[in-house]
């Protein structure tokens, strides 16, 4: 179980978070964990959990300010309210900043809406290590690969009614010609196949979908890459 903690943004202003620390937490790599467009809800807190029992201290920043939903509308609009050059700009990399004072290497991981925000990252935050991006992206204009120094690795699902894979293929082209070190990799899944509450009666949209397969083999290769640049 983690904590609540408030950090720094590069602006001086302030923001909460949720951080799960492991046992050996002193000089331990650390993530930012990015939430998907539902907020800062139980299942991502537990996505940071699974890091910290890997030996990583992560980091979940509240973007949307204490606000969540299980409604689709509603996030919706939360999403649409989050000004997205801000998120990445000031409280990611206050967040980044934040885990980098204790020591250790930091990478970034974002789910859905925290994919895309996880590309932006890519670009606007130097003090990255890793990034790895699950089934998201923004409009790619505001990708300005030539910016993306870290390496990078992308999981995406082939049957994505949210974000289609034809785009992932245009993404996957830009990268490569900006020289940026990527890989990508593409799931027989729909959205959200790593969110393991997207099961049976209990999901919240029917284009979302656990598939468990493709999530131990996306959370298998994540961990062999954070080992990789961050350990």
């Amino acid at each position: 179980m983690g904590n609540n903690v408030t950090f720094s943004r590069p602006d001086g202003k302030t923001l909460s978070g949720y951080l799960a620390e492991p046992q050996a937490a002193a000089g331990a790599p650390s993530i930012v964990v990015i939430q998907e467009w539902w907020g800062v809800n139980d299942q991502i807190r537990q996505v940071a959990d699974r890091l910290a029992a890997q030996g990583y201290r992560a980091l979940v920043p509240d973007l949307y300010r204490g606000k969540s939903t299980l409604e689709a509308a509603e996030a919706e609009h939360l999403m649409k309210d989050l000004d997205f050059g801000d998120a990445a700009g000031q409280d990611i990399r206050g967040a980044v900043q934040f885990l980098r004072t204790n020591g250790g290497r930091c990478g970034i991981a974002g789910f859905c809406m925290g994919g895309a925000l996880t590309l932006l990252s890519a670009v606007h935050v130097p003090e990255i290590d890793a990034t790895v991006v699950f089934y998201g992206y923004p409009p790619l204009e505001y990708v300005d690969a030539a910016k993306i120094r870290a390496p990078l690795i992308g999981h995406f699902a082939l049957r994505d009614a949210l974000f289609p894979i034809e785009k992932v293929d245009a993404l996957e082209a830009k990268l490569r010609e900006a020289g940026v070190a990527f890989e990508f990799f593409r799931y027989d899944a729909q959205h959200a196949f790593c969110n393991e509450t997207q099961v049976g009666e209990g999901k919240l949209m029917p284009v979302l979908e656990f598939e468990a397969t493709a999530a131990e083999q996306a959370w298998g290769r994540t961990m062999e890459f954070f080992g990789r640049h961050l350990r």
